[in-house]
């Protein structure tokens, strides 16, 4: 397969292998892209909780976009699990520049599956205020959605009007994630320039939904690299998705990981 499309990763590490930096490459790569990566911070992490975060100092961090940018290059930069202001402000200083040119995906991670916090307080207003407006596609699921609209969604409608109040803050499009809405159907809401589309899918009774946030905006972000137009790029990081949580390998004893893998061809030895 050649690879084609030069995404770069600023994220968290999860120890674990389901989420963050991990999944992240395993997307970019298994969708026939390039990875490159800048790490946040590090987690102590498997399937059942975050337990211990290390952060990586901000001006490393830079360091790392920085020469990543200078050398490689990227076709779109996916940015995930933040943690602090610092952080925050970091990667603003360093891609304010780039963003008139790179497509950015941000997936605005305030939580682990577990529950435990990944995003500080503080952060999210730094995020809120100078992050999501140098964004081409904001990627939030509802508790997500609901912190940064400020407003409660409980139901499709409220899915469609947060949708629209978040391109209020200044990104080019919004996939806001159904997924924890109850129901036997999973609704997406994307708005963009080009309007407001509803995309649905049959709910898939599995545990084995860790890191699937990471997982799409990162396959949109491929796709985005790749010269894939928005809508194409996110229905093709669906389809991706479904079948990794589908085939997903049962591992661990909490949420496991996603079949990354499923599109590579095996061969007999």
């Amino acid at each position: 397969m050649r690879l084609a499309g030069r995404v770069l990763v600023i994220a968290g590490s999860d120890s674990g292998g389901g989420a963050g930096l991990q999944a992240d490459v395993k997307t970019v790569t298994a969708l026939g892209g390039y990875a490159a990566t800048a790490v946040t911070a590090l987690t102590a992490q498997d399937t059942r909780a975050v337990h211990a975060v290390h952060d990586v100092p901000a001006d490393f961090l830079r360091r790392q976009i920085a020469v990543v940018l200078a050398d490689i290059g990227a076709d779109a930069i996916k940015i995930g699990m933040l943690h602090r202001a610092d952080t925050v402000q970091a990667v603003v200083e360093e891609l304010k520049d780039a963003a008139a040119r790179i497509p950015i995906v941000l997936d605005p991670v305030m939580a682990a599956k577990g529950g435990e916090t990944l995003l500080q307080s503080a952060a999210v207003q730094a995020l809120r205020r100078d992050l999501i407006s140098l964004a081409a596609l904001l990627t939030p699921n509802l508790p997500e959605a609901a912190v940064l609209a400020g407003r409660a969604i409980a139901s499709l409608d409220d899915m469609v009007e947060a949708a629209a109040s978040l391109m209020t803050l200044g990104p080019q499009a919004v996939l806001l994630k159904g997924g924890h809405l109850p129901g036997d159907t999973v609704y997406d809401v994307l708005v963009s320039g080009a309007g407001t589309e509803v995309m649905s899918a049959p709910r898939i009774d599995s545990i084995n939904t860790h890191g699937t946030g990471c997982t799409l905006a990162s396959a949109v972000a491929t796709g985005l690299a790749q010269g894939l137009d928005l809508r194409d790029a996110v229905r093709r990081a669906r389809a991706y998705v479904a079948e990794a949580i589908r085939s997903a390998p049962g591992f661990g004893k909490g949420h496991g990981p996603l079949n990354h893998a499923h599109t590579v061809r095996r061969f007999d030895s």
